[in-house]
């Protein structure tokens, strides 16, 4: 500044302290400091003009990085507007001409964001629209495949996500906003009006079952005293079980338990009798073997006589012995009736040898087959003789099939 003229390149300050900024060729009172040195009135504009600059210096910093907010063309024009007139001292043409630039910056910025804001909230719209669309698919799900807890929390963590979306996502109009909540409050209100549907349905079918189960339970556990001769009525009542229905799984479970407690206690007394039984059983198995050992050498018996005697005796012992375990009656019959069938081939052979008929029509059939052989004997010589081989063939055939009929009859 000039000490004579109290002047800079861009004001000056006259005598009676008021101020003027240059403007090119012109200069233009900007106000005036009556209180202070020339000096100090200048400053006061010239720190007016630093404040405007800072303003465009910060807006221009904004604008390049991208951070203006979306009002940035609003700032701009409000900067013009102050820069029209300023009460402040300095390059006031240079700051114009850097709003103005500013001015065609913010409006390819304010595009920009726009079309970042629209797809912001389509993209928002799409998230929206799969979180309904999931949901709607749930509700419409036939009731006999839906499993409910799961389904529960899926809704659950729908309704999490779809406010998520709406806290933190982009603002969506609010028509579409409505329309997109109505849809997806349906979906879930159908859904917790089948869930409660459902689950009513199920409390009424478990207290049906319950009953008619404790009344099954109740006439299982008063054939205990019965024993193993309450089994069958046991049976009937299992029967009943059955056709009584199931409730929910950990109801049925405790049930079931109860009823299987009550059949318990009649296998366990059929069990223990089992085993009485089958300790008795076993030494009669001991001694029937025993027995059979004995009766072994009646299958190297050749008279039947002797050997119908012998195994008559071990048929009446056998009797008295009793029963044996189930799964050694199979082996210890067996053994017994093969020695029966030896006994009983030996007297079939003797019937069929000493039968009056049988000898007759045996000795009658062997007169006839004697005479045929022989007489084919002589056919025999007699085709050899005159050299006919088909005719001495033919006749050895006969004569060989006879002599096999004969040997069949036997002494």
């Amino acid at each position: 500044m000039s000490e004579a003229t109290n002047e800079t390149p861009w004001g000056r300050v006259d005598e009676e302290r008021t101020v003027y900024v240059r403007e090119g060729d012109t200069e233009r009172a900007v106000g005036s400091f009556p209180d202070g040195t020339p000096e100090e009135a200048l400053a006061y504009f010239t720190r007016k003009y630093a404040d405007l600059e800072g303003q465009v210096t910060l807006l221009e910093a904004r604008i390049a990085r991208g951070t203006a907010e979306a009002s940035v063309a609003g700032t701009v024009a409000k900067l013009q507007q102050q820069l029209v007139e300023p009460a402040a001292v300095g390059d006031l043409a240079a700051l114009r001409a850097r709003v103005d630039k500013l001015g065609g910056k913010a409006a390819e910025l304010t595009e920009k964001q726009q079309a970042e804001r629209d797809a912001a909230r389509q993209e928002a719209l799409a998230k929206r629209e799969a979180i309904i669309t999931e949901a709607e698919r749930l509700a419409a799900q036939p009731e006999a495949s839906i499993r409910w807890k799961d389904t529960s929390l899926a809704f659950e963590q729908l309704f999490a996500d779809w406010q998520t979306a709406q806290k933190n996502g982009p603002q969506v109009p609010k028509g579409q906003a409505d329309a997109l909540w109505k849809r997806f409050r349906s979906a879930r209100q159908t859904f917790d009006t089948a869930r409660r549907a459902h689950f009513a349905q199920m409390d009424s079918n478990n207290k049906d079952v319950k009953q008619r189960k404790e009344r099954i339970i109740a006439a299982a556990e008063a054939l205990a005293p019965k024993g193993i001769d309450g089994i069958p009525a046991y049976r009937d009542l299992l029967d009943e079980w059955k056709a009584a229905g199931r409730a929910s799984r950990k109801l049925d479970d405790q049930l079931w338990a109860r009823f299987k407690a009550a059949g318990d206690v009649l296998y366990d007394a059929k069990a223990a009798e089992t085993a009485q039984t089958n300790e008795e059983y076993t030494a009669n198995l001991v001694a029937k073997q025993a027995l059979l050992d004995e009766a072994e050498p009646i299958l190297s018996e050749t008279q039947h006589t002797s050997a119908r005697k012998a195994l008559t005796a071990i048929q009446l012992r056998w009797d008295e012995l009793g029963r044996v375990p189930r799964e050694a009656l199979r082996d210890i019959e067996g053994r017994l009736r093969k020695i029966e069938d030896h006994v009983k081939g030996l007297e079939e052979e003797h019937w069929r040898k000493s039968n009056p008929e049988t000898k007759a029509r045996s000795e009658g059939l062997r007169g006839q087959l004697e005479a045929s052989i022989a007489e084919l004997t002589t056919e025999v010589e007699a085709a050899r003789a005159a050299g006919d081989t088909r005719a001495v063939s033919d006749a050895e055939a006969k004569l060989q099939t006879q002599q096999s009929w004969l040997a069949a009859l036997g002494d």
